[in-house]
């Protein structure tokens, strides 16, 4: 994953528990980086590494650490740096993520190393849709539930969230069943 991953986590980190704890969660982690490049792509075992040291130390699960840095990462990190990209994906809820197997694309012409994951929308209602999640990473579904939850938050629109299908029960990939 590229380095504005892992500095999305210490600023998460940091803004809300201070620098203290970031240093507790580093030094927990193990890694040997002191500070990550954000157009810099980095082994996604730092990533797991210090999702697992935040877990360990804020006393979560490693469930709800990946949900609430999914949510940031909308909430704060995509809409602060790159504000204009999100917008670009819809007006509403419903529009963006009908545009999000599109998205990935232009954040590529930004990091050209990116291994995105691929999603399809189907099953499109008034309010609802299936999106379905394709990638090589293993683990992430809770990452991407926070995302959608964030994007929620984003667009003012209270979601619903249920998992329809994962790898954890043998699937090719998840698909995911967003109301709103």
């Amino acid at each position: 994953m590229y380095g504005i991953v892992n500095k999305a986590i210490e600023d998460l980190i940091t803004t809300n528990f201070g620098k203290h704890k970031w240093n507790a969660i580093h030094k927990r982690s193990g890694i040997e980086e002191d500070f990550f490049i954000s157009n810099e792509a980095y082994d996604d075992d730092v990533t797991f590494k210090l999702a697992q040291a935040v877990s360990d130390e804020m006393n979560m699960t490693l469930q709800n650490v990946l949900i609430t840095f999914g949510e940031w990462w909308v909430i704060k990190t995509t809409k602060e740096k790159y504000g204009g990209l999100m917008e670009a994906g819809g007006s509403t809820l419903k529009e963006f993520l009908i545009n999000l197997p599109l998205f990935h694309n232009r954040v590529m012409l930004i990091y050209p190393k990116l291994t995105p994951p691929e999603f399809k929308v189907t099953d499109i209602q008034e309010n609802s849709l299936h999106l379905h999640y394709i990638s090589k990473r293993e683990g992430l579904q809770d990452f991407v539930r926070g995302l959608l939850q964030g994007l929620g938050k984003m667009f003012n629109t209270p979601v619903t969230i249920s998992l329809l299908q994962s790898r954890n029960e043998g699937a090719a990939y998840e698909i995911y069943n967003i109301s709103w």
